[in-house]
């Protein structure tokens, strides 16, 4: 029986072999790795990916495609919302120090998983994922560029990130709306030590009011907290570099 896709969950089938093959390039699986993929589908990425692997831990939240799923005996299925998914247990679980992520991710819920995953990165050894173009552009950008913003501070702290490869919406059922691409998401070995509650506030006050200089929103919240430090507040916020964001939230 043919699985109508659900609106609801996003679901947009990756259908074009070049495409796929493209992307499990990118992804290199080398046998016995422990991948896991978040929202397989109707197992476009899986099949090769397990052909590879040997063993694949997918998380997929509709229940119709699970139950197909777990007639596969190579895949181990966790049926579950990905954001409800502690993935520091599910290392543990499996007997492993790290894991691969992979997926093509619900593109309504895209950035809410980064950030959820960022919560578990230190059991991560990298991440690929096919993701709204923008979503990318906003993801890798430099300072001083449209693209740069609080997704970009962010991640940038955590992770080395490359855009790898370009994914036009007919290579999916049903196309999507938009361009797409997949990002090549490697944990930094050394990132440098703060809170990261503290970076995301900082950093959502530094960008609540992009065209204004920094000293109406970054500004008074630092004087809020009683800091003394150098920081130069006369720029806008996608004029400061990550490295200047980190060092700040260091001193506080």
């Amino acid at each position: 029986m043919k699985h109508i896709p659900r609106k609801r969950f996003g679901q947009h089938f990756l259908s074009d072999r070049a495409i796929i093959d493209g992307i499990v390039d990118e992804i290199a699986p080398q046998p016995g790795q422990p991948m896991v993929e978040i929202g397989p589908g109707l197992a476009a990425l899986t099949q090769p990916l397990v052909e590879r692997v040997g063993r694949l831990t997918v998380i997929e939240l509709d229940r119709d495609l699970a139950r197909r799923l777990r007639e596969h005996p190579q895949l181990n299925v966790v049926e579950s919302d990905v954001l409800k998914v502690d993935f520091t247990a599910l290392a543990q679980s499996l007997g492993v120090p790290r894991l691969r992520v992979v997926g093509n991710l619900p593109y309504n819920i895209s950035t809410p998983i980064l950030f959820h995953l960022l919560e578990h990165v230190d059991v991560v050894e990298d991440q690929h994922f096919m993701l709204q173009k923008e979503v990318i552009d906003r993801m890798v950008a430099a300072p001083s560029t449209s693209d740069y913003g609080r997704l970009s501070v962010m991640l940038q702290w955590r992770y080395a990130m490359q855009n790898v490869l370009f994914v036009p919406p007919e290579s999916f059922d049903p196309p999507p709306r938009v361009d797409s691409a997949v990002v090549r998401m490697v944990p930094r070995a050394e990132p440098a030590p703060l809170n990261p509650k503290l970076l995301e506030e900082l950093v959502q006050v530094a960008f609540s009011q992009r065209r204004k200089l920094l000293r109406h929103t970054l500004g008074r919240w630092l004087e809020a907290r009683g800091f003394s430090g150098e920081f130069n507040t006369q720029r806008r916020a996608e004029e400061v570099p990550v490295a200047e964001y980190v060092a700040l939230a260091q001193s506080l």
